[in-house]
């Protein structure tokens, strides 16, 4: 057999077309044979054409180069800054600390890195199997990797898909798509061509690698491999997809320099003044180090590390696995949520919830998923009513029928697995529910009315029908489409009676589809003819117009039941949730209805539309979407850059193959625990652990804690840094030496000020996170309400500090007792200051404190190091402190709760102000 035609460069993008030809035109153009297959030279020859049916690898990042890349910050240029000063001072030990806290950081952040390439890793794993083809007219088992495009694949129930493929011929063949299209229910398979522009999810006479067969059994012909597959493509997009910078990131990059540019001047000021007041040109040079020194927070890092790891503990207690540490930050500026709908904001187990009778009545069934937990109620009769099956005929014989002409299995909980098992279509399933909960014995009906014969379901006719046998009487029972099942039926039943077909009972059936199918609920038809046999070779047409309709089923996949109530909170909180999902708009649009994602005005999109749509259109329009439905992965990045653009900070959840590129894509990727594939494990930053979208509301709100807490320890740094600049320059400037040398600063800096910081970051909630807007991605480190609180703190620490040491020089003491006093003043201003940073309303005057213990035994021991640097000899000479006396102790203490003072009178005025 002669090579193909396609190279491989053109299979993918002729990929669109194979389903737009006839099977036999399919064949012509690949060059294969249906019965024969290929042959073993064919094979060898294309799979040195094509390569193997495999993604190919991807250039990983060695370690060296992840670790090098978290030295990429100015703000760490500022450490290695510090670092070199405090050697070029002569103080290694210093130095050494601020190397450790730089390495503690890139290692931690290194850790963390490498989510698009395990994203990859996982597609590949998805290929790990063998596949059955035909080669030189044998049926043979082989290696996934090694099917090429030609293969004829024979497919059967439990087969994973080794290649995309078009259909030969198959029966009853239905294909589990979820993981690739988002599509909740197993997709039934025929042979006939679509047209060219047929949606991915619409391609009847498609399967595709990734996806598994649930039922029949068929033959296909490979088309695509390895990297032109539809999930190669995706593993395209995963590894294409660029990883945005969170909101902090960005602060953190602007905040480093704004002080590196702050630091330069600082530097020059400095030399400036020392020339003019005729200072030595070493003095000025130390004197400038100091001062660049003390603008340098130090304890920022460490600090942003802990705040982001206590937040990565606190979530992992609600259920969310960070995996990138900057992603904790980022849910807290969440202002849109893109959840997939089956299995995160839905069940992903069909549920019956509504019952028509022909006799008029309509039925509400209650409890979801597989748990038959639930009752039958007559919605018509007075109160209610709770239908016993046992007593009503009507229902009985139509949920026994439903059980009989189904091949699903529901197993209740044991000890190894708590939750019921299922095995079979969720279809079926959901009608075995539906019988528990009406007090049928599946496995007793069945032992009593035991099967005789059966007609498969047929994706053409949409039927299934089984032949059932008690004591000499048989009976056949049919379900399917209402559309298909209406067309062969005689009567209904009602009473007890058959009833015959008129004008206006098929006018009410069809009214009764129609009310069900308005309410995005699957309807399936249920009918019976009794004294009937199945005959293989008639068919479904052996029953035409003697079927008994005995009513209409309505399933669909619930929504989870905590959502709607987490979605009113993300509202709450200024989230928007938009639903992005591969099944049809209309269910998706009733179920984004019941759950409040969609409001009066909101619109859906389908795919088709939204490929219609030009950026523009699209940018102009998102605003009002709710609803993306039927959409592919390309479509998928497509709304998170749309939403990007609009400088939002977007979530992406998901759980399928088909979600990796935009979970990689959004700002913060959150892919389901339990039900996601592992693709979308690697490619999200945070993993839920239950698959509950209400974790993703706790995540946020966590997320938020550690902003605030970052901002709480930036602004006790960062008002201690701009006391300390401030102080030196103005002592400069009157003429007095530097109150303290630049060791005392780093001490200050590093010790004092880090060790308080670091138990600030702890602080638990305040209680009104999920109250507030989210944080904009524009919003600066220093924000004007931090810098008016900073306007009051550090003015009060300069008095406190400055005016203590003219005081005291003024009295005459010595120099180095002097110098000792304000060092020590400074870091009592501080240990004031941190209770002040707590809260930018709430009174530091109470008892609140002792909600956070870390922060309590900080200041303790933030005293205890402070008293034992200064009477402590050693410790002394090091930072050249002396001692001086209790008087002295009692008096910084009042001094220097000066800050206190002030910043109670502006939290006070505060309060008052919003009465």
């Amino acid at each position: 057999m002669s090579q193909p035609k396609e190279k491989p460069s053109s299979a993918r993008s002729q990929q669109h077309h194979w389903h737009a030809l006839r099977a036999e035109e399919a064949l012509f153009a690949i060059e294969s044979d249906a019965e024969g297959g290929l042959t073993a030279d064919e094979v060898a020859r294309r799979l040195t054409r094509f390569g193997a049916n495999a993604l190919p690898e991807a250039k990983s990042r060695s370690s060296l180069s992840v670790f090098l890349g978290q030295f990429k910050s100015p703000l760490i240029y500022l450490l290695f800054a510090a670092a070199g000063i405090a050697l070029a001072l002569g103080h290694v030990s210093d130095a050494g600390v601020i190397f450790t806290v730089v390495l503690l950081n890139a290692v931690i952040g290194a850790f963390q890195e490498g989510r698009a390439e395990r994203a990859l890793e996982a597609l590949r794993k998805l290929a790990s199997h063998k596949a059955r083809v035909v080669r030189g007219g044998q049926e043979v088992i082989v290696e996934a990797r090694e099917v090429v495009p030609g293969d004829v694949l024979v497919l059967d129930a439990g087969d994973a898909i080794a290649a995309d493929a078009r259909l030969l011929h198959g029966a009853a063949l239905q294909i589990a798509e979820a993981a690739l299209t988002g599509e909740s229910l197993p997709v039934a398979k025929n042979l006939l061509p679509l047209a060219p522009d047929t949606a991915l999810a619409d391609r009847r006479n498609m399967v595709y690698a990734g996806t598994h067969v649930t039922a029949g059994r068929a033959r296909a012909v490979v088309v695509a491999t390895g990297p032109a597959t539809e999930i190669g493509h995706i593993a395209a997009l995963a590894g294409s997809a660029e990883q945005p910078q969170t909101p902090l990131e960005k602060r953190i990059g602007q905040f480093g320099r704004y002080v590196i540019i702050a630091a330069a001047a600082v530097f020059v000021v400095v030399n400036l003044i020392g020339l003019l007041r005729g200072m030595a040109f070493t003095d000025i040079v130390m004197v400038a180090i100091s001062q660049v020194v003390g603008m340098i927070p130090e304890g920022l890092p460490v600090a942003m590390t802990i705040a982001l790891a206590v937040g990565v503990q606190r979530m992992a207690g609600r259920q969310a696995v960070v995996r990138r540490l900057a992603a904790v930050e980022t849910l807290g500026s969440t202002t849109v949520i893109c959840s997939d709908k089956t299995g995160t904001l839905t069940r992903n187990e069909m549920t019956v919830t509504a019952i028509w009778l022909p006799d008029g009545r309509e039925l509400a069934v209650t409890g979801t998923g597989y748990e038959p937990a639930g009752k039958i109620i007559d919605k018509i009769a007075e109160y209610a009513r709770e239908v016993d099956p046992a007593k009503e005929d009507a229902v009985r014989v139509l949920i026994e029928a439903g059980t009989l002409c189904n091949d699903a299995q529901l197993h209740g909980p044991d000890e190894s697995e708590p939750r019921w098992k299922h095995v079979g279509d969720p279809t079926e399933v959901a009608l075995v529910t539906l019988a528990i909960k009406g007090g049928v014995v599946p496995s007793e009906l069945r032992a009593r009315w035991p099967r005789k014969a059966e007609i498969p379901f047929d994706p053409a006719e949409k039927l299934m029908a089984t032949q059932h046998t008690i004591e000499a009487r048989s009976r056949v029972i049919l379900k399917g489409a209402p559309e298909m099942l209406f067309g062969m039926c005689r009567a209904v039943r009602r009473g007890g009676d058959d009833v015959v077909v008129d004008e206006t009972i098929q006018g009410a059936m069809q009214a009764a589809v129609e009310e069900m199918a308005a309410q995005a609920l699957r309807v399936l038809a249920i009918g019976v003819v009794d004294d009937a046999e199945i005959d293989g070779g008639a068919g479904f047409a052996a029953f035409e117009k003697k079927v008994t309709l005995l009513g209409l089923v309505g399933q669909i996949d619930p929504p989870r039941p905590e959502v709607k109530d987490a979605v009113a909170r993300c509202r709450e909180a200024g989230i928007r949730t938009v639903m992005v999902t591969g099944d049809h708009k209309a269910t998706g649009q009733a179920i984004a209805k019941e759950l409040g994602i969609a409001r009066d005005g909101d619109q859906a999109v389908d795919g088709r539309e939204l490929e219609a749509m030009s950026d523009a259109e699209l940018a102009a329009r998102i605003g009002n979407i709710s609803v993306f439905a039927r959409v592919h992965p390309a479509q998928k990045l497509r709304i998170v850059d749309a939403y990007q653009k609009r400088h939002e900070v977007v979530a992406m959840t998901g759980d399928g193959v088909n979600d990796a590129p935009a979970l990689v894509k959004a700002d913060v990727g959150v892919a389901m625990g339990v039900t996601g594939t592992e693709v979308a494990k690697e490619a999200a930053k945070i993993v839920l652990g239950d698959d509950n979208f209400t974790s993703i509301v706790s995540a946020v709100e966590e997320g938020r804690v550690v902003y605030r807490n970052i901002k709480k320890s930036l602004l006790h740094l960062f008002s201690t840094s701009a006391a300390e600049v401030i102080v030196l320059l103005l002592a400069m400037m009157i003429g007095y030496p530097p109150p303290f040398v630049a060791v005392q600063i780093l001490w200050n800096n590093l010790v004092t000020e880090g060790l308080i910081t670091v138990n600030l970051i702890m602080e638990p909630a305040e209680g009104d996170e999920m109250k507030r807007p989210p944080i904009s991605p524009q919003e600066p480190l220093l924000t004007r309400v931090l810098l008016t609180r900073m306007a009051f703190m550090v003015p009060a620490m300069v008095v406190s500090t400055l005016g203590w040491f003219i005081a005291r020089t003024a009295a005459g003491i010595p120099e180095a007792q002097v110098r000792t006093e304000t060092f020590t003043l400074l870091a009592v201003c501080e240990l004031y200051n941190v209770l002040n940073c707590r809260s930018e309303r709430k009174s530091a005057l109470n008892l609140d404190v002792l909600r956070n213990q870390w922060l309590l035994g900080g200041l303790v021991l933030g005293n205890l190091l402070q008293l034992t640097v200064v009477f402590w000899a050693p410790l002394g000479r090091l930072f050249h402190t002396v001692p001086f006396g209790l008087k002295e102790v009692v008096a910084l203490g009042v001094v220097g709760s000066l800050v206190l003072w002030v910043e109670e009178l502006r939290k006070f005025l505060v309060r008052r102000r919003s009465q």
